[in-house]
């Protein structure tokens, strides 16, 4: 039997080849949009990829399946539950899939979407029973699906309930591979380990820890931040098939309606071209922060360091549905500079009360600890509320790392907002330096 798992680092979704290398065949289960490492690994490992397996239309990434199906002819199927508008064979519980002497059992496990199905692998050749089972977005290592992205989410989690006592009922040293890993935004306390087995799980993820039903329900609900451009995303999943891209090129000029300046924030800090926004491609979750911030519908011109930068950010765009690339920018002349701001003068600002701080972390970050007086609105809706900061107090944005702050910052700034980044540090920094910090308890935390 062959098994080969594919992890997406900067969306946290994983992938899978499976096969038979006697037969020489092999299924592809949830492919990303990069599909070439797919069909390099399966040259290499001399089987061909007969059948695309979806365990669910994805909300929070573009799915490969189209570019497989149109340029490599290879068939799709998931559950008819999805009503996906492309062709495709249909899923159905209890069905079984024959690849060589590898048999792969069809779980219908509803509850993170309708038609979602998880898969039980049997290496025939070793046993009858299941090896393992790639479990989608329904039992992760330590955590379990959201259930709000698709349905209302009582109705999602009583379903999700239900699926995952189905799993459960599989043996203990059955080993489970998720659709995701830590990262994702489908579920908020996963661990970054890309595997584990039924019994690990039985015994010590939180979310089956909750045996009565009602008790998971309102554990489940408590869902977190819902993936951005998540309705595009379902549309281009479910809709006709997606094909492979043109190449990106060069521009002369910008010409579009959005520039996503990919250099390293100090780079960008240093000069950009004005109106520019910084979602740098080196840092984590990339994809994800220029999909929070980027107009919605808008054509996007890349600004990259070299073409290599420009490929790469070019890859991740397209990966959460941003499709409308118009080219990249290489040495386009400095219109404006983002001078950083530093702990030592945040300081200085603040004892003169000459500057806004806005912690641009998600609330529970916030929670933890905190400049007294600082308001907290996270970089993902910072674009809502520049009209309320525009012609106030010129704005400091922090975050845990500068990360989060420089994207928060350039958004502000082509809002019209005076505002700039603390890039070196965080709030835990400003704490270590003696810098004051308060906390808030939630009721019921």
């Amino acid at each position: 039997m062959l098994f080969r798992q594919f992890v997406d680092d900067d969306l946290g979704c994983a992938s899978y080849l499976i096969g038979d290398e006697s037969s020489g065949e092999a299924v592809l289960v949830d492919p990303v949009y990069a599909v070439d490492q797919y069909l390099e690994s399966a040259d290499r490992e001399s089987v061909r990829i007969v059948r695309v397996l979806e365990t669910h239309t994805h909300a929070d990434h573009l799915s490969g399946h189209g570019r497989l199906a149109l340029d490599h002819d290879i068939p799709v199927s998931v559950h008819p539950a999805a009503e996906p508008e492309h062709p495709y064979d249909p899923l159905a519980d209890g069905g079984e899939i024959a690849v060589g002497a590898v048999c792969i059992r069809v779980l219908h496990t509803p509850g993170h979407r309708p038609e979602h199905c998880a898969f039980a692998v049997v290496d025939t050749e070793r046993a009858d029973e299941p090896w393992l089972t790639l479990t989608g977005d329904s039992l992760f290592v330590g955590d379990t699906g959201r259930p709000d992205l698709a349905v209302e989410a009582v109705e999602g989690a009583r379903a999700l309930y239900g699926s995952l006592q189905r799993l459960l009922e599989l043996s203990d040293g059955v080993e489970v591979y998720p659709g995701h890993v830590a990262g994702s935004l489908c579920g908020s306390g996963m661990s970054s380990k890309a595997s584990s087995t039924i019994g690990f799980e039985r015994r010590f993820n939180h979310k089956l820890a909750r045996a009565d039903e009602e008790e998971f329900v309102s554990e489940a609900i408590r869902a977190g931040v819902r993936p951005p451009n998540m309705e595009r995303i379902v549309e281009l999943n479910r809709g006709p098939f997606v094909g492979s891209p043109a190449p990106i090129t060069p521009l002369n000029g910008d010409g579009g309606d959005a520039i996503l300046d990919v250099r390293p924030a100090q780079a960008f800090a240093a000069g950009h071209v004005r109106g520019a926004l910084s979602v740098p491609v080196g840092g984590g979750g990339f994809a994800t922060k220029a999909a929070f911030v980027l107009p919605q519908g808008e054509r996007v011109v890349i600004h990259a360091a070299d073409d290599e930068q420009a490929r790469r950010a070019a890859v991740g765009l397209r990966s959460v549905g941003i499709l409308d690339l118009l080219g990249y920018l290489l040495s386009p002349p400095a219109q404006e500079e983002a001078p950083a701001v530093d702990l030592e003068e945040l300081d200085r600002l603040l004892e003169a009360d000459q500057v806004e701080v806005v912690d641009v972390r998600e609330p529970h970050e916030r929670d933890a600890g905190y400049i007294p007086g600082s308001r907290n609105i996270p970089y993902r809706l910072i674009r809502e509320w520049a009209d309320d900061l525009e012609g106030g107090k010129p704005v400091v944005t922090i975050c845990s790392s500068g990360s989060r702050a420089g994207v928060a910052a350039s958004v502000l700034v082509v809002a019209g907002v005076d505002a700039r980044p603390v890039l070196d540090g965080g709030i835990q920094d400003w704490a270590d330096r003696g810098g004051k910090t308060v906390s808030f308890r939630r009721c019921g935390s």
